[in-house]
């Protein structure tokens, strides 16, 4: 455990007991006066605050530890190359991955496609640097012939599937909601699936000639999820482009990833749809059961009281309700809490009938901050804490949404709309979608 880690571990065990303390002395005040003192609020919630930034720091220190990059690659490439990440393997699925992409646009452009053996990939990826320092007028006569056999200026050129997949990686160490929702990366331009929305084949008891009546079929449903395109328009000088010691695509890798992983994190939470990932809190929801439910609105279990939990010794049940309705099939090592910090910090004054702390923070190096022994992942995208919002949902959100990655990620070379800048339009395609509506539910702050 390195020495930050063991730090903030140790921020978190005494801040949290400082935490119940003082918040045990507010609700011994709110008893016996009616009302907390404010000197009591303030210093609640200077901890309430220290806990959060001890929380998500101990997590992001976590993130960008060793193991835990190696493990986000190993997941990164399972998802892109499916399976083997040695380097032979790993280059030859990226061979197949380019030449899969170049082929899709080929045949989009109506122009012919010819697959690239190594050696003309390793040309295009050397001539693709060449391009992003000097464009494409400065290319070598080699240079240009091996870049132009994916495109053109006008059109962008393929980013080789290396660069694309460390875009994508840090993509993923940005944006929460990759880490959790399920990923699936496409050559077409959607990707579409089944759903069977009855319970099966009924049938019953018979006697050896008695009439066989017709019993009910299955029926299936379709959903489809369509990749939405995607920009990213970083800028450098020229000067610096032509500074030898700047790694241009390290810096474009960075650059796009930052922006593609803010704008698609917020879409996959409250996207519309338009042209752009669904958010899974746009869904409709109702405070009804699986069972009576139409598909395609989520449940959600409702606390008593706006902008808040119950008071009383109720205020955790709803938190019980909600866990008790999810079936079997949800409760399992990805189910997880999804809640803004303000949510969080309701949860965080619960207690059980014993008097004991509901929320716990992650003392241990790898755990997370957990409420009734789920983890609890910070979706700051979430909608504010407010009356009737939904700021709080219980989810294994690998079933119950669907992230859809366009293979490839194309760039256009820009020095002349923003002089003295070179703008590197890039554009990627993303989809997302909810598909399982039982495998989420959220908690509703209202009555």
């Amino acid at each position: 455990m390195s020495e930050d880690i063991i730090k903030l571990v140790e921020t978190l065990g005494s801040g949290f007991e400082e935490f119940k303390s003082t918040n045990d002395a507010r609700l011994k005040e709110i008893e016996r006066k009616g009302a907390a003192d404010v000197v009591t609020e303030e210093k609640l919630g200077r901890i309430d605050q220290a806990l959060h930034v001890a929380s998500e720091a101990k997590e992001a220190v976590e993130r960008l530890s060793k193991d835990r990059l190696d493990a986000m690659e190993a997941k990164i490439n399972r998802a892109m190359f499916g399976g083997d990440a040695s380097e032979t393997k790993k280059a030859e699925a990226e061979l197949r991955i380019f030449n899969a992409e170049t082929k899709a646009r080929s045949q989009a452009r109506g122009a012919a496609f010819s697959p690239l053996d190594a050696q003309a990939y390793d040309a295009y990826k050397t001539a693709f640097s060449s391009y992003l320092r000097k464009g494409d007028r400065a290319l070598t006569s080699d240079e240009f012939k091996a870049v132009s056999v994916n495109g053109d200026p006008d059109g962008g050129y393929l980013v080789p599937a290396d660069l694309s997949g460390r875009i994508i990686a840090r993509t993923y160490e940005t944006s929460p909601m990759r880490a959790f929702a399920a990923v699936q990366v496409i050559s077409t331009g959607a990707l579409e699936g089944v759903y069977d929305l009855n319970p099966g084949v009924s049938g019953g008891w018979v006697s050896e000639k008695q009439a066989r009546t017709e019993t009910n079929t299955p029926q299936l449903g379709k959903w489809r999820i369509e990749a939405a395109e995607q920009y990213a328009n970083p800028a450098a000088t020229q000067t610096v482009l032509d500074d030898a010691v700047v790694d241009v695509e390290a810096w474009l890798a960075g650059k796009t990833a930052d922006i593609l992983g803010r704008t698609e994190n917020a879409a996959f939470v409250t996207g519309d749809g338009i042209s752009k990932p669904r958010g899974f809190t746009t869904y409709p929801t109702a405070a009804t059961a699986d069972a009576s439910r139409a598909w395609g609105t989520f449940e959600h279990v409702n606390t008593g009281a706006a902008s808040g939990f119950l008071t009383t010794a109720a205020g955790p049940d709803c938190l019980l309700d909600i866990i008790g309705a999810m079936k079997p099939a949800y409760v399992n090592p990805n189910t997880a809490w999804y809640a803004t910090r303000q949510a969080i910090t309701a949860v965080r004054k619960l207690k059980d009938q014993q008097g004991s702390y509901l929320w716990q923070p992650g003392i241990q190096a790898g755990q997370p901050q957990n409420l009734l022994t789920f983890p609890v992942r910070l979706f700051q995208d979430m909608p504010a804490l407010a009356s009737g919002s939904l700021s709080l949902a219980l989810a294994d959100m690998s079933q119950a949404y669907q992230i859809v990655q366009r293979a490839g990620i194309n760039t256009l070379r820009d020095p002349y709309t923003n002089k003295p800048y070179v703008m590197f339009y890039s554009t990627a395609r993303v989809g997302g979608a909810a598909v399982d509506f039982e495998a989420l539910k959220f908690i509703r702050f209202g009555t």
